[in-house]
């Protein structure tokens, strides 16, 4: 369990593959805390230590992950938004953020807005997926690349978010452009109550 708030940006250094899995190393702030089994969000994908040495570790994404999400695109010197699980002792600052991946989103605007910048993403829309709870709502809550952020304009298939300077340089949001594709979580709260709906 996340909450949305990312602790860091890790770098990717190595990338191997093995059959339909991808073996990822990274390096980041707090590699050296980490332990094997421990859960790290990676852009929002809940992934596994399999290995740590120095200032690095090692983490493995399978072939369901890689469909889902952005990760399959990443290179060795990639910039990653990661978080380590959520304390039970400590403060919600963001949202219930699980770390599964719904689907993905392309940057489709991005523009500055008098002291932050507004990007505008749009993902594939399928009837069944919204009937189970897969949408956005007006100032409610969305998981960009593993950041917590708070939905605005929302439409069928698109929705905004407002991103401040803070955000922008302590997240690879700072490297997000038009066409730009990043991973989403849809907020669960919603897909509960889309699926009490669909027994009632």
């Amino acid at each position: 369990m996340f909450s949305g708030i990312v602790e860091a940006m890790a770098e990717v250094v190595a990338i191997e593959h093995e059959l339909d899995n991808i073996h990822f190393t990274l390096t980041c702030p707090f590699a050296q805390e980490l332990h094997i089994d421990q859960s790290v969000a990676h852009n929002g994908v809940c992934l596994t230590v399999t290995r740590q040495e120095g200032d690095t570790y090692t983490t493995t994404a399978m072939r369901e992950t890689l469909l889902r999400s952005n990760l399959g695109g990443l290179r060795v010197g990639d910039k990653v938004n990661v978080e380590r699980s959520m304390l039970m002792n400590g403060r919600l600052d963001g949202h219930i953020v699980q770390g599964h991946v719904d689907t993905t989103a392309r940057c489709v605007k991005r523009e500055d807005a008098a002291g932050s910048v507004i990007f505008t993403f749009a993902y594939d829309v399928e009837a069944e997926w919204v009937r189970r709870g897969y949408f956005t709502v007006d100032k409610g809550s969305v998981t960009v690349n593993g950041v917590s952020l708070t939905v605005c304009e929302p439409t069928a298939n698109s929705f905004a978010v407002n991103i401040i300077p803070y955000t922008l340089e302590h997240t690879n949001f700072g490297q997000i452009e038009e066409g730009s594709v990043v991973n989403l979580e849809f907020d669960i709260l919603g897909k509960y109550i889309a699926r009490l709906q669909s027994l009632s």
